[in-house]
Protein backbone atom coordinates (compact mmCIF):
# COMPACT_ATOMS: atom_id res chain seq x y z
CA UNK A 1 0.00 0.00 0.00
CA UNK A 2 2.52 2.44 0.77
CA UNK A 3 4.35 1.71 -2.70
CA UNK A 4 0.68 2.26 -4.48
CA UNK A 5 0.93 5.96 -2.71
CA UNK A 6 4.10 6.67 -3.43
CA UNK A 7 4.42 5.42 -7.37
CA UNK A 8 0.60 6.95 -7.51
CA UNK A 9 1.92 10.39 -6.15
CA UNK A 10 5.33 10.29 -8.09
CA UNK A 11 3.28 9.52 -10.97
CA UNK A 12 1.50 13.02 -11.32
CA UNK A 13 5.14 15.38 -10.82
CA UNK A 14 5.13 15.12 -14.74
CA UNK A 15 1.99 15.83 -15.61
CA UNK A 16 1.69 18.85 -13.21
CA UNK A 17 5.16 20.58 -14.57
CA UNK A 18 3.99 20.16 -18.05
CA UNK A 19 0.34 21.67 -17.34
CA UNK A 20 -1.82 18.27 -17.82
CA UNK A 21 -2.92 18.55 -14.52
CA UNK A 22 -4.22 22.16 -13.59
CA UNK A 23 -5.61 21.73 -9.91
CA UNK A 24 -3.40 22.28 -6.78
CA UNK A 25 -2.12 19.08 -6.29
CA UNK A 26 -0.74 18.39 -2.49
CA UNK A 27 2.36 14.96 -2.87
CA UNK A 28 1.53 12.78 -0.04
CA UNK A 29 5.46 11.61 -0.45
CA UNK A 30 7.15 10.93 2.49
CA UNK A 31 3.99 10.32 4.56
CA UNK A 32 2.75 7.11 3.40
CA UNK A 33 3.01 5.05 6.73
CA UNK A 34 0.67 6.72 7.68
CA UNK A 35 -1.89 6.25 6.44
CA UNK A 36 -1.24 2.95 5.26
CA UNK A 37 -1.30 1.67 8.66
CA UNK A 38 -4.49 3.05 10.18
CA UNK A 39 -5.75 1.81 6.58
CA UNK A 40 -4.39 -1.56 7.66
CA UNK A 41 -6.43 -1.29 11.33
CA UNK A 42 -9.92 -0.25 10.09
CA UNK A 43 -12.71 -2.15 8.35
CA UNK A 44 -14.70 -1.16 5.25
CA UNK A 45 -17.56 0.17 7.64
CA UNK A 46 -15.35 2.70 9.03
CA UNK A 47 -15.41 6.72 8.07
CA UNK A 48 -12.37 8.66 7.97
CA UNK A 49 -12.23 12.51 6.77
CA UNK A 50 -9.17 14.01 5.24
CA UNK A 51 -7.57 17.30 4.41
CA UNK A 52 -5.77 18.58 1.36
CA UNK A 53 -2.68 16.14 1.33
CA UNK A 54 -5.22 13.28 1.43
CA UNK A 55 -4.41 10.88 -1.95
CA UNK A 56 -2.66 8.49 0.86
CA UNK A 57 -5.74 8.66 3.18
CA UNK A 58 -8.54 7.57 -0.06
CA UNK A 59 -6.09 4.98 -1.09
CA UNK A 60 -5.50 3.09 1.58
CA UNK A 61 -9.00 3.23 2.79
CA UNK A 62 -10.20 1.18 -0.24
CA UNK A 63 -10.40 3.83 -2.50
CA UNK A 64 -10.23 3.56 -6.61
CA UNK A 65 -7.19 5.04 -7.82
CA UNK A 66 -8.48 5.41 -11.11
CA UNK A 67 -10.98 7.21 -10.40
CA UNK A 68 -8.76 9.74 -7.72
CA UNK A 69 -6.46 10.22 -10.85
CA UNK A 70 -9.08 10.91 -12.97
CA UNK A 71 -10.42 13.52 -10.22
CA UNK A 72 -7.22 15.03 -10.42
CA UNK A 73 -7.07 15.70 -14.25
CA UNK A 74 -10.32 17.09 -13.56
CA UNK A 75 -12.37 14.42 -15.59
CA UNK A 76 -15.80 12.92 -15.62
CA UNK A 77 -14.85 9.91 -14.65
CA UNK A 78 -13.62 11.34 -11.51
CA UNK A 79 -14.60 9.98 -7.62
CA UNK A 80 -16.28 13.53 -7.85
CA UNK A 81 -16.95 13.84 -11.47
CA UNK A 82 -13.90 15.69 -12.28
CA UNK A 83 -15.71 18.52 -10.21
CA UNK A 84 -13.61 18.68 -6.93
CA UNK A 85 -10.15 17.98 -8.21
CA UNK A 86 -7.34 16.71 -5.84
CA UNK A 87 -8.57 17.96 -2.74
CA UNK A 88 -12.26 17.13 -2.73
CA UNK A 89 -11.93 13.11 -3.22
CA UNK A 90 -15.08 10.70 -2.04
CA UNK A 91 -15.69 7.16 -1.86
CA UNK A 92 -18.29 6.89 0.20
CA UNK A 93 -18.64 3.16 -0.79
CA UNK A 94 -15.25 2.20 1.38
CA UNK A 95 -16.53 5.45 4.16
CA UNK A 96 -14.18 7.51 2.58
CA UNK A 97 -16.44 10.31 3.63
CA UNK A 98 -15.47 13.39 2.41
CA UNK A 99 -11.87 15.10 1.82
CA UNK A 100 -12.12 19.26 2.31
CA UNK A 101 -8.86 21.58 1.98
CA UNK A 102 -9.88 23.61 4.66
CA UNK A 103 -8.16 23.82 7.81
CA UNK A 104 -9.31 21.72 10.01
CA UNK A 105 -12.59 21.71 7.88
CA UNK A 106 -13.62 17.93 8.21
CA UNK A 107 -12.52 17.57 12.04
CA UNK A 108 -16.70 18.60 12.87
CA UNK A 109 -17.34 16.38 10.60
CA UNK A 110 -15.88 13.63 11.82
CA UNK A 111 -17.27 14.37 15.07
CA UNK A 112 -20.52 14.21 13.68
CA UNK A 113 -20.40 10.95 11.99
CA UNK A 114 -19.16 9.71 15.17
CA UNK A 115 -22.03 10.87 17.16
CA UNK A 116 -24.20 9.23 14.70
CA UNK A 117 -22.47 6.16 15.12
CA UNK A 118 -23.16 6.44 19.20
CA UNK A 119 -26.42 7.34 18.51
CA UNK A 120 -27.35 4.29 16.11
CA UNK A 121 -25.27 2.16 18.05
CA UNK A 122 -23.18 0.44 15.45
CA UNK A 123 -19.81 -1.31 15.18
CA UNK A 124 -18.28 1.56 13.62
CA UNK A 125 -14.54 3.90 14.11
CA UNK A 126 -14.47 7.37 12.81
CA UNK A 127 -10.90 8.48 11.66
CA UNK A 128 -10.10 12.54 11.39
CA UNK A 129 -6.70 12.79 9.61
CA UNK A 130 -5.01 16.90 9.97
CA UNK A 131 -1.94 18.16 10.09
CA UNK A 132 0.03 20.11 12.78
CA UNK A 133 -1.88 23.36 10.73
CA UNK A 134 -5.12 22.35 12.57
CA UNK A 135 -4.13 22.80 16.09
CA UNK A 136 -4.28 26.39 15.41
CA UNK A 137 -8.29 26.20 14.86
CA UNK A 138 -10.33 26.53 17.87
CA UNK A 139 -12.63 23.55 16.14
CA UNK A 140 -10.17 21.11 17.14
CA UNK A 141 -10.52 21.58 20.74
CA UNK A 142 -14.22 21.76 20.72
CA UNK A 143 -14.60 18.49 19.18
CA UNK A 144 -11.75 17.24 21.42
CA UNK A 145 -14.28 18.46 24.64
CA UNK A 146 -17.57 17.36 22.87
CA UNK A 147 -15.57 13.69 21.84
CA UNK A 148 -14.62 13.34 25.70
CA UNK A 149 -17.61 14.19 26.98
CA UNK A 150 -20.21 11.90 25.00
CA UNK A 151 -17.40 9.27 25.04
CA UNK A 152 -17.71 9.13 20.92
CA UNK A 153 -15.59 6.66 18.89
CA UNK A 154 -13.23 8.88 17.04
CA UNK A 155 -9.85 8.61 16.49
CA UNK A 156 -7.72 11.95 16.45
CA UNK A 157 -5.18 11.56 14.12
CA UNK A 158 -2.36 14.60 13.73
CA UNK A 159 0.14 13.86 11.13
CA UNK A 160 2.62 16.55 12.21
CA UNK A 161 5.36 16.95 9.60
CA UNK A 162 6.76 20.27 11.08
CA UNK A 163 5.84 22.43 8.65
CA UNK A 164 2.52 24.58 7.92
CA UNK A 165 2.72 25.26 4.43
CA UNK A 166 6.07 26.93 4.90
CA UNK A 167 6.15 27.74 8.25
CA UNK A 168 8.43 25.30 10.74
CA UNK A 169 6.29 24.73 13.79
CA UNK A 170 9.09 26.46 16.14
CA UNK A 171 7.43 29.64 14.69
CA UNK A 172 3.92 28.82 15.28
CA UNK A 173 4.15 26.49 18.58
CA UNK A 174 5.40 27.24 22.30
CA UNK A 175 5.06 23.86 22.53
CA UNK A 176 6.37 21.18 20.04
CA UNK A 177 4.54 18.25 22.19
CA UNK A 178 1.23 18.42 20.16
CA UNK A 179 -0.14 14.80 21.64
CA UNK A 180 -0.04 16.70 25.00
CA UNK A 181 -3.01 18.85 23.79
CA UNK A 182 -5.47 16.32 24.72
CA UNK A 183 -4.63 16.17 28.36
CA UNK A 184 -6.62 18.58 29.71
CA UNK A 185 -10.04 16.65 27.92
CA UNK A 186 -8.55 13.22 29.66
CA UNK A 187 -8.43 11.40 26.38
CA UNK A 188 -6.08 8.70 25.71
CA UNK A 189 -3.15 9.95 23.97
CA UNK A 190 -0.23 8.61 21.89
CA UNK A 191 3.10 9.67 20.03
CA UNK A 192 4.51 8.15 17.29
CA UNK A 193 7.17 7.32 14.93
CA UNK A 194 4.83 8.20 11.92
CA UNK A 195 7.70 6.55 9.27
CA UNK A 196 7.52 3.11 10.82
CA UNK A 197 4.26 1.64 9.65
CA UNK A 198 4.36 -1.24 12.14
CA UNK A 199 4.22 1.20 14.79
CA UNK A 200 1.62 2.82 13.28
CA UNK A 201 -0.35 0.08 12.41
CA UNK A 202 -0.05 -1.55 16.34
CA UNK A 203 -0.99 2.09 17.38
CA UNK A 204 -4.21 2.26 14.99
CA UNK A 205 -5.23 -1.56 16.42
CA UNK A 206 -5.22 0.06 19.93
CA UNK A 207 -6.70 2.69 19.09
CA UNK A 208 -9.94 1.24 17.40
CA UNK A 209 -10.28 -1.15 20.11
CA UNK A 210 -10.14 1.35 22.04
CA UNK A 211 -13.28 3.39 20.42
CA UNK A 212 -14.76 -0.21 19.66
CA UNK A 213 -15.05 -0.72 23.42
CA UNK A 214 -17.11 2.42 23.75
CA UNK A 215 -14.32 4.05 26.17
CA UNK A 216 -14.10 7.29 24.31
CA UNK A 217 -11.78 8.94 21.73
CA UNK A 218 -7.77 8.88 20.68
CA UNK A 219 -5.23 11.27 20.00
CA UNK A 220 -2.55 9.76 18.14
CA UNK A 221 0.51 12.69 16.91
CA UNK A 222 2.57 11.06 14.17
CA UNK A 223 5.86 12.29 13.61
CA UNK A 224 6.76 12.33 9.73
CA UNK A 225 7.33 14.91 6.96
CA UNK A 226 6.74 15.62 3.66
CA UNK A 227 9.09 14.76 1.15
CA UNK A 228 8.05 17.30 -1.78
CA UNK A 229 6.88 21.31 -1.36
CA UNK A 230 3.59 22.22 -0.09
CA UNK A 231 1.60 22.21 -3.12
CA UNK A 232 3.20 20.30 -6.56
CA UNK A 233 6.59 18.69 -7.22
CA UNK A 234 8.93 21.53 -6.19
CA UNK A 235 11.03 20.29 -3.52
CA UNK A 236 11.32 23.74 -1.99
CA UNK A 237 15.07 24.28 -0.76
CA UNK A 238 15.53 26.47 1.63
CA UNK A 239 17.52 29.81 -0.90
CA UNK A 240 15.74 28.82 -4.02
CA UNK A 241 12.37 30.58 -3.78
CA UNK A 242 9.57 29.67 -1.59
CA UNK A 243 10.46 27.52 1.21
CA UNK A 244 12.74 27.46 4.21
CA UNK A 245 13.12 23.78 4.48
CA UNK A 246 17.13 23.49 5.12
CA UNK A 247 18.90 20.92 2.46
CA UNK A 248 20.42 19.23 5.57
CA UNK A 249 16.60 18.55 7.19
CA UNK A 250 15.42 17.65 4.06
CA UNK A 251 18.56 14.50 3.62
CA UNK A 252 18.32 13.70 6.73
CA UNK A 253 14.58 12.45 6.36
CA UNK A 254 14.97 11.39 3.00
CA UNK A 255 17.51 8.32 5.01
CA UNK A 256 13.94 7.85 7.17
CA UNK A 257 11.76 7.19 4.23
CA UNK A 258 9.22 4.86 5.32
CA UNK A 259 9.33 2.69 2.25
CA UNK A 260 13.28 2.21 2.76
CA UNK A 261 12.53 1.41 6.34
CA UNK A 262 10.40 -1.40 5.92
CA UNK A 263 12.04 -2.65 3.03
CA UNK A 264 14.85 -3.15 5.53
CA UNK A 265 13.11 -4.21 7.87
CA UNK A 266 11.35 -7.22 5.63
CA UNK A 267 14.71 -8.21 4.16
CA UNK A 268 16.57 -8.03 7.44
CA UNK A 269 13.96 -10.96 8.85
CA UNK A 270 13.62 -13.08 5.92
CA UNK A 271 9.88 -11.84 5.39
CA UNK A 272 10.50 -11.11 1.70
CA UNK A 273 12.57 -11.72 -1.18
CA UNK A 274 14.22 -9.31 -3.36
CA UNK A 275 12.18 -11.05 -6.16
CA UNK A 276 9.05 -10.61 -3.69
CA UNK A 277 9.72 -6.90 -3.76
CA UNK A 278 10.30 -6.33 -7.55
CA UNK A 279 6.98 -8.29 -8.48
CA UNK A 280 5.07 -5.82 -5.60
CA UNK A 281 6.77 -3.13 -7.58
CA UNK A 282 5.88 -4.57 -11.31
CA UNK A 283 2.45 -5.58 -10.17
CA UNK A 284 1.99 -1.86 -8.81
CA UNK A 285 3.70 0.34 -11.68
CA UNK A 286 1.49 -1.73 -13.80
CA UNK A 287 -1.76 -0.41 -11.78
CA UNK A 288 -0.03 3.45 -11.85
CA UNK A 289 0.30 3.52 -14.99
CA UNK A 290 -2.90 2.24 -16.01
CA UNK A 291 -4.64 4.43 -13.60
CA UNK A 292 -3.27 7.64 -15.51
CA UNK A 293 -3.66 6.21 -18.87
CA UNK A 294 -7.85 5.57 -17.96
CA UNK A 295 -7.66 9.29 -16.22
CA UNK A 296 -5.77 10.85 -19.77
CA UNK A 297 -8.54 9.32 -22.09
CA UNK A 298 -11.34 9.86 -20.19
CA UNK A 299 -13.74 12.70 -21.08
CA UNK A 300 -13.93 16.05 -19.40
CA UNK A 301 -17.16 17.11 -18.08
CA UNK A 302 -19.45 18.72 -20.78
CA UNK A 303 -20.09 22.52 -20.64
CA UNK A 304 -23.76 21.96 -20.38
CA UNK A 305 -23.36 19.47 -17.14
CA UNK A 306 -21.06 22.63 -15.30
CA UNK A 307 -24.53 23.28 -13.08
CA UNK A 308 -25.17 19.62 -11.81
CA UNK A 309 -24.50 18.79 -8.18
CA UNK A 310 -24.70 22.33 -7.62
CA UNK A 311 -27.47 22.81 -4.82
CA UNK A 312 -29.32 26.44 -4.02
Amino acid sequence: MMLRIRMCEESLVDPILKGEIRCPVHLYSGQEAVATGIGAALEQKDFIFGNHRSHGHYLAKGGDMAAMVAEIYGKETGCSRGRGGSMHLIAPENGVMGIVPIVSGTISLALGAALSIKIKKEDKVTVSFFGDGATGEGVLYESLNFAALKKLPIIFACENNLYSTHLPINEIRTNRNIFNIANPFEIETFRVDGNNVLEVYETAKKAVEHCRNGKGPVFIEFLTYRFRGHVGPDDNIQGSHTDIRPKEEIEAWLKRDPLILFKAYLTENNISTGSDLELIHQQVETEVIAANDFAKNSPKPDKEDLCNYVFK
